[in-house]
């Protein structure tokens, strides 16, 4: 079940749907479920269903339509896209695009570049896949040491683009973006940062930052209704043919041509989602309204949780950098002499715990760090707790034969 008065349990930092759901256990009870992966997919915000509630009496197609309906919608729609520019500070130069997810954006954005892409192999599949000329180059087990073969790899192949993650969706590390900025730039290439894992957990400036494309997604940013963004510089986008071909990408058609609109709505073709945009403005803005508190929430439990698994015997935290020490809610590791899937079973049929195991859609790291049969991903967000990282040290400790001395 899932709540209906969408208040915050308690020590979390914002209301979810779903707060007060129930796992079924192995010996037949049930347990409140205590969420730890929100890497994967965060539970909705009760204001971004309340903004889709609101808007379905006057749901209707966006542009050109007369009607009132229409009206509203296409408002909402275009809405949606400066409150989320706003929220990621879009340059005046930037435009942004309304996609399915971070993949969707990403393969975009990978139909728009006009020479090679250098990536390194720390990636989520969906920035090393797309690509058409890439270049993949190993990380260093040090930051320092993999800016200079980027650096390298970038004046080699005179590359268009680097594209890298803003936050590890792995091991929660967070790349110092501003650096890889300045690097790419000064070997005249352009930056899309993968914000899949970064912009639910820390305020994006690209302007500031001198970010040139972002891309992210709705469903990890607590707006889960298919909606995803690829922000950016537009002469790209408005060189590139129409990632989606059909009604609304164009201005005029005959039989022997098509007069293409520019972005976005190039790349925009069809009926778009309207509802996932605008759930995911509402979520922005919620987001940006909970300040520095949402950030010193998760910074509590990440050191919390990261200290607590360091303690119990046998569990080891996996990690890229040992020059990195800034991460977000997003902690991996392995349990020496147990499977990932046992462990995670485990948490889930035994305690209601809801965990991931497996590879995490970035196989070449998890084969470089030795892990090549998988990990197990705890992920924390706005609906986590003190107890409910307590609970989880307490499980595993108990698995492994160490009770938590933290543990209820």
């Amino acid at each position: 079940m899932t709540t209906t008065d969408c208040t915050p349990t308690l020590n979390a930092i914002a209301a979810l749907e779903g707060s007060d759901l129930l796992a079924p256990l192995a010996d037949g009870t049930s347990t409140r479920f205590i969420n730890f992966d929100y890497a994967a997919s965060a539970p909705a915000l009760c204001s971004a269903v309340r903004r889709v509630q609101e808007l379905l009496p006057t749901y209707s197609s966006v542009h050109r339509g007369a009607g009132y309906a229409s009206q509203v919608t296409t408002k909402a729609y275009e809405d949606a896209r400066a409150v989320v520019a706003d929220f990621v500070g879009a340059a005046d130069d930037q435009c942004l695009v309304f996609t399915r997810n971070t993949t969707d954006s990403l393969n975009l954005l990978a139909g728009c570049v006009p020479g090679p892409v250098v990536v390194l192999d720390i990636e989520h599949h969906s920035n090393l896949l797309p690509w058409n000329d890439v270049h993949v180059i190993q990380a260093d087990d040090t930051f320092e040491a993999t800016i200079a073969r980027v650096s390298a790899e970038l004046k080699r192949t005179n590359a268009a683009l680097l594209a890298v993650t803003g936050a590890s969706n792995v091991t929660g590390e967070v790349l110092p973006i501003r650096r890889l900025v300045d690097v790419a730039h000064s070997f005249g290439a352009r930056i899309v940062v993968d914000g899949a894992q970064l912009v639910p957990h820390r305020r994006v400036d690209l302007a500031a930052e001198g970010i040139d494309y972002l891309a992210f997604s709705g469903h990890k940013i607590y707006a889960p209704f298919g909606s995803g963004v690829l922000v950016g510089r537009r002469d790209w986008l408005d060189a590139a043919p129409a990632y989606l071909a059909g009604g609304g990408a164009v201005r005029n058609v005959a039989h022997d041509a098509v007069e293409w609109s520019p972005a976005p709505a190039r790349h925009e073709g069809g009926s778009p989602n309207v509802l996932g945009a605008a759930a995911l403005a509402a979520a922005c803005q919620e987001i940006s309204s909970l300040g520095d508190a949402a950030v010193q929430h998760e910074a509590m439990l990440t050191a919390r949780l990261r200290q607590g698994l360091a303690d119990i015997p046998g569990v080891e935290l996996l990690r890229i950098f040992h020059d990195i020490n800034d991460s977000v809610g997003v902690v991996s590791f392995v349990v020496d002499g147990h499977s990932a899937v046992a462990v995670s079973h485990l948490l889930s049929t035994e305690h209601g715990i809801g965990v991931r195991d497996g590879r995490f859609c970035a196989h070449p790291l998890l084969d470089r760090l030795g892990n090549g049969g998988g990990a197990i991903r705890a992920s924390l967000g706005l609906g986590s707790t003190s107890d409910d990282v307590d609970d989880l040290l307490s499980a595993l400790a108990r698995y492994v034969g160490q009770v938590h001395p933290t543990s209820r």
